[in-house]
């Protein structure tokens, strides 16, 4: 009995997991579909790699106080900005903040990943370099705003 029992927690957590992870086009598949920037604008990726720390968790990603995605693990999202000084926060038991400024064709790349506090994660953000977030954003199934087909 006790064996069924562990069998049914394991597999409800492996689901609820599961759920929660990004599904859709992965970044290279649909790299020719992202449109291009507009001119004086810049674009910040947002991103979260897959791992079990968190997992079930999709905390609400703000970019000067306005919504701009959900942080699922395992997907991306990015939004296209005016050049200017943003600061990007994420609210758990902690708000989590990071800033930087954005150029005129800049693409910024914003890692976030989740540690665990004493009642629930955090999640926290970095900037990266562009070659580290090209390298990570790659496999990443895209979980924003539905993309115009060109």
């Amino acid at each position: 009995m006790r064996r069924s029992v562990l069998k049914i927690v394991a597999a409800g957590a492996v689901l609820l997991v599961a759920g929660c992870a990004a599904t859709g086009a992965r970044h290279e598949e649909m790299a020719g579909s992202i449109p291009s920037l507009k001119a004086g604008e810049g674009r910040i990726y947002f991103y979260r790699q897959s791992t079990m720390v968190g997992a079930a968790l999709a905390p609400d990603v703000k970019l000067n106080k306005d919504l701009v995605g959900e942080a699922r693990t395992g997907g991306f999202f990015y939004v296209d900005r005016p050049a200017g000084n943003y600061v990007a926060s994420s609210a758990g038991e902690t708000e989590k903040t990071v800033s930087f400024s954005l150029a005129p064709g800049e693409t910024k790349y914003v890692r976030m990943y989740m540690n665990m506090g004493l009642i629930q994660g955090r999640l926290n953000l970095e900037v990266v370099p562009p070659t580290q977030g090209r390298a990570e954003i790659g496999s990443l199934a895209y979980v924003g705003k539905p993309i115009a087909a060109k």
